[in-house]
Order: structure tokens, then C-alpha cells, then sequence
């Protein structure tokens, strides 16, 4: 349990793979004060993230290879709870979310109001005016529509890198099931949603230049269809016409086995 008197202890996870470029600016303009530990899981990489992450002093893993974008947050969280975290937060070291909107991203986690939050593009202001490509927009906006109705939510993005979590969520969702591509995102949201955990969001602004991550149209197709997968799978699993170990929370099946 936290403790009151210092507050919760408040880890930031960045899953990293080629970010040498931005991972400085990125840690530079996180709210030292409301951090206690940063975390980086380096996927692979080939370029300066290493070098960069070390002279920044960060805690470091290191996957032998580029095993995804999903894998790499595996080992974020389970070497945040690890760590002891209380509240973690998962940064893009991309610079392509503002770093400094960490206390209102884990604010609604501190007061009890959610367990989970998501930094939203599309809550206020304009994502095409930020530099969203309109096609990548078109179907955020068709695919949120649709997880809304699945999920009986009511968010305006899914599809967010900013997240945040209480310890709670990530002790008892199975996201050691979970694929190890970007679909990840997806699925750890519907074990959430599973397990009945409150989900809240807050606006964020977001950047888009050469250097940020953005997934070619192929390989947002491929993520779109994922998606249409989880959204089947969580369905079925709801009205218990196909069970699915992904969405059974890990407590309640140790229960079930004790």
C-alpha cells in the first residue's frame, strides 16, 4: 500500500526502441518531483538509445532483440511492479506526448477516481491539426466508435501510448497473454474493462515530425484488423461462448485452482 504520507510511489516505464534522438528531451521535461523512478526497456535498438539512457542514469533492461512493441511493455510492467511502483505510467520516449502532463495523467489514480487513465489526442483540439494523417484519424474514429459499443465506455481515444495504471490493474490483468505486437494496447484495455476496473481519460496534445514513431499505412491496416480480433474474442468471452484465459483476471483463476 502507498504510503499516505509520501504519496504513492509513482514509476514511469519507457518502452524504447531507436529513440536516441528524443529520449533526452523526453526525460528532461518529465516532472522530476512527481516521479520517483524512471524506467526504460530498451527493444533492440541500433542507434544511441542505450548510450543516451545511460548518461541520463535511468534504470535500464535490455531485450537481446527487437521482440515488439507489446513484449517490450511486458517487461516494463513487471519491472515496475518490481520496483514497488504504486502508480505507473508508460512515456513514449518519441517526444510525441508531453511529458510534463504526468501529475494530471496520474492525478485521477491518486484521488480515487479511476484505475486506469488514458491520455487522449482527440478529447480537445484538433488531431488534425496537430499533424494526425487523416487516414490514421478516419480510423481512430471508426474503431473507437466500435470498442465504445463493445465495451460499454464512452472515450474518445483508444489508440493512446500515454497511459496510466494502478498497481492493482497490472497485479490482476494477464498481460503476460498478451501479443507482443501493438495490439498489446488494445488488449490490456479490454482485460480492464474485463476485470471492471474504471477507466477515465484527460486530454493531451501530441506531436508529429520526423523523428516520433508513426506506423506506416500497412502496418495501422494490420493493427485495425487486430483490433476488429480483440473486440470478437472479448465479446464471446463476455456471454461465455468461448472462454478466454486472456480476459480472466490472474486472481480469480488462482481462486478457481485453490
Amino acid at each position: 500500500m502507498p504510503d499516505e504520507a509520501r504519496g504513492p510511489k509513482v514509476v514511469v516505464v519507457m518502452p524504447a526502441y531507436n529513440a536516441g534522438r528524443t529520449l533526452r528531451m523526453t526525460y528532461e521535461e518529465l516532472p522530476k518531483d512527481a516521479v520517483s523512478l524512471v524506467i526504460l526497456v530498451d527493444d533492440g535498438s541500433t542507434d544511441a538509445t542505450l548510450d543516451v539512457a545511460r548518461q541520463l542514469g535511468l534504470e535500464i533492461f535490455v531485450h537481446n532483440r527487437n521482440y515488439g512493441y507489446g513484449a517490450n511493455q511486458k517487461t516494463c510492467y513487471t519491472e515496475a511492479l518490481r520496483a514497488g511502483a504504486d502508480v505507473v505510467v508508460m512515456v513514449h520516449p518519441d517526444y510525441q506526448y508531453d511529458p510534463a502532463l504526468v501529475p494530471r495523467i496520474i492525478e485521477p489514480l491518486v484521488r480515487g477516481e479511476a484505475d486506469v487513465v488514458l491520455g487522449s489526442r482527440l478529447k480537445e483540439g484538433s488531431a488534425l491539426q496537430q499533424g494526425m494523417p487523416w487516414w490514421k484519424y478516419v480510423a481512430n474514429r471508426f474503431l473507437t466508435g466500435l470498442e465504445n459499443r463493445v465495451f460499454g465506455l464512452r472515450l474518445s481515444e483508444y489508440h493512446t501510448g500515454y497511459r496510466a495504471f494502478r498497481r492493482e490493474v497490472l497485479e490482476t490483468v494477464n498481460f503476460g497473454a498478451n501479443s507482443d505486437g501493438f495490439v498489446f494496447d488494445q488488449e490490456i484495455v479490454a482485460q480492464a474493462v474485463a476485470a471492471r476496473f474504471r477507466i477515465a481519460e484527460i486530454a493531451v496534445p501530441t506531436r508529429y515530425f520526423p523523428e516520433a514513431s508513426s506506423a506506416s499505412f500497412l502496418a495501422s491496416s494490420v493493427y485495425g484488423l487486430r483490433i476488429l480480433a480483440v473486440c470478437f474474442w472479448y465479446l464471446l468471452h463476455k456471454h461465455g461462448l468461448r472462454r478466454s484465459r486472456r480476459f480472466d483476471s490472474l486472481r480469480a483463476r488462482y481462486t478457481r485452482l485453490s
